[in-house]
């Protein structure tokens, strides 16, 4: 088995260094090939990249954002699954043989998703009602369900080239919740293996996207929810997105950033 990390760059030199590591810790019965596509960084990461360039390819030039750089990144691989990891996200070591295994056991499927933490900056883990609550989601995948809210974080799927190639890879178009749109797209033509064990973590800070913008993360995402919903003659769940989803989880991103100001007040 082999596997393609695809990792989209831009400017994310304070984190890119962890990221790579965790790739590249990796052991297993496995091949690894790593794509850095950056975007034309301008704040040290090339000069990172540079000392990497023994065990990844990596370009830097401008592009059209992440969903470009993903789309050009895969078009690159050669292994037979994807690993999406962003240049602020890291995979747990044992995390690509723990897929690996997966795949040789159940050789119908053709994605998976696992279990993912929330880290801060400091790679400490945070919010972890959010984790409980999302792997409790986890175990009862539907595709009902996944219309309803996205429960699966992006730092934790894997899939076959041949399934993103199927779908048309990730929506250009799409500057936010490109992830979700992707999981939609998959789960309208096959179930996704369910692996119940931690495989990485997601930065969550106020300089990434979902971090930094989190209302329109959340808004796309219901719109992204409507038009599959509609596809498949169920328009009404995404009326029930934007209540229990959108609504719902907007106001507990913003009862957890008022908490978060009043303890930093605190502190002395």
């Amino acid at each position: 088995m082999k596997f393609s990390v695809v990792t989209p760059s831009f400017n994310q030199a304070e984190f890119i260094e962890r990221t790579l590591a965790s790739v590249h810790r990796q052991t297993g019965d496995f091949e690894l090939e790593h794509f850095v596509i950056d975007g034309g960084s301008t704040d040290g990461t090339v000069d990172l990249l540079r000392r990497w360039d023994d065990k990844l390819s990596y370009v830097s030039e401008p592009d059209n954002g992440q969903s470009h750089a993903l789309n050009k990144g895969i078009a690159c691989a050669t292994g037979d699954i994807i690993v999406w990891l962003n240049s602020d996200d890291i995979l747990f070591d044992g995390a690509l043989r723990k897929v690996a295994a997966f795949f040789s056991a159940h050789p119908e499927a053709r994605w998976l998703y696992g279990k993912a933490k929330l880290i801060d900056e400091h790679d400490r883990e945070i919010r972890k009602p959010i984790t409980w609550y999302k792997n409790l989601l986890l175990r009862r995948y539907s595709y009902s369900l996944l219309l309803v809210e996205n429960f699966i974080s992006q730092v934790a799927v894997f899939f076959h080239r041949s399934l993103y190639n199927e779908v048309g890879g990730v929506d250009e178009a799409l500057k936010y919740d490109m992830d979700y749109d992707l999981w939609l797209k998959f789960g309208r033509i096959c179930r996704p293996g369910i692996l119940d064990r931690y495989l990485g973590a997601f930065r969550f800070y106020t300089g990434c996207k979902t971090g930094g913008d989190i209302e329109k993360t959340l808004l796309v995402a219901n719109q992204i929810a409507v038009k599959h919903a509609r596809a498949i003659g169920k328009g009404w769940l995404g009326s029930v997105n934007y209540w229990w989803y959108y609504k719902r989880t907007n106001l507990i991103y913003q009862l957890l950033a008022e908490g978060q100001r009043d303890d930093s007040q605190e502190r002395p």
